[in-house]
């Protein structure tokens, strides 16, 4: 059995560590960028696995975009002080924030430091995901257990917070995965987290009704990120990369433009949707 870990979680973190310098609600302490203060008139995004990978694009464009980001990490501390890093070298404002997506009390935290930090949340990211691959017949039912706690109760954990704090003309981003239209073997247990993903998104689009907050799925195909190249051979990564009409793998940066039209004021009319970001593979 193959099992990664995505956009920089594991999901299994236990301490919630602290944003601006200031101690947490376990007495850690996180990395602040540039000056962000609470009242804060700029636009404010919470990017869940934003040290690495895909997660870690995206807190970077929406900082170019002029967000404040708050980078969510599980336990990658360096990771996450690299990205805030990157951002503020940018000339942006980003804070790193360390909690367990799929724990209620440090995904609160979280929020609490995102809003303590800049004044409110307008734009939530949940990119945080991990994925254990085997054939159905021979998965192992507790590395199912474990996926379905980061990718399922994750999604809904942070989108509960995200439903009853983002402000009106924000945006909620979960990632789903265009395996779901490709079928492929030995991703079953994946495919079927990121199928309850997509159902939340639509769910909760429809509860949102009123509140002028979108919500959608972006749902990458094969990406050149740890979590896709790790475990396979040269010879499964250049056929992959050969199946879209446009015969590459996705790259971070093509799914990170996404994330920005849809949490920006383009995508304003885009809602409920589960957008595949593929290069047309499926």
């Amino acid at each position: 059995m193959t099992e990664q870990t995505g956009t920089g979680t594991t999901g299994s973190t236990g301490a919630t560590t602290g944003s601006t310098g200031a101690t947490g609600s376990t007495g850690a302490t996180g990395s602040t960028g540039a000056a962000g203060s609470a009242g804060s008139s700029s636009r404010v995004a919470i990017v869940t696995g934003g040290s690495r990978g895909i997660g870690r694009e995206a807190a970077e464009r929406l900082a170019a975009d002029g967000f404040a980001v708050v980078v969510n990490f599980a336990g990658n501390q360096a990771a996450a002080d690299k990205t805030v890093a990157a951002i503020t070298e940018a000339g942006g404002r980003a804070t790193a924030f360390q909690a367990d997506v799929a724990d209620e009390t440090q995904v609160a935290a979280l929020f609490d430091a995102a809003e303590s930090a800049y004044g409110g949340i307008d734009v939530v990211v949940h990119a945080a995901g991990v994925m254990a691959l085997a054939p159905l017949a021979d998965f192992d039912l507790d590395a199912l257990d474990r996926m379905h706690r980061t990718n399922i109760r994750g999604t809904f954990v942070v989108d509960q917070q995200a439903a009853r704090r983002v402000r009106a003309g924000g945006a909620i981003l979960n990632f789903s995965s265009s395996v779901l239209a490709l079928a492929l073997p030995g991703y079953a247990g994946y495919a079927a987290t990121k199928g309850a993903v997509e159902a939340m998104t639509l769910i909760v689009a429809r509860e949102l009704r009123g509140r002028d907050i979108t919500v959608n799925a972006v749902a990458p195909g094969p990406t050149a990120t740890a979590l896709f190249l790790d475990g396979k051979d040269e010879e499964t990564i250049a056929r992959l990369a050969a199946q879209p009409p446009l015969e590459r793998l996705g790259t971070p940066h093509d799914i990170a433009g996404v994330v920005s039209f849809l949490a920006g004021p383009a995508g304003r009319w885009v809602n409920g949707q589960v957008v595949r970001v593929n290069g047309g593979i499926a």
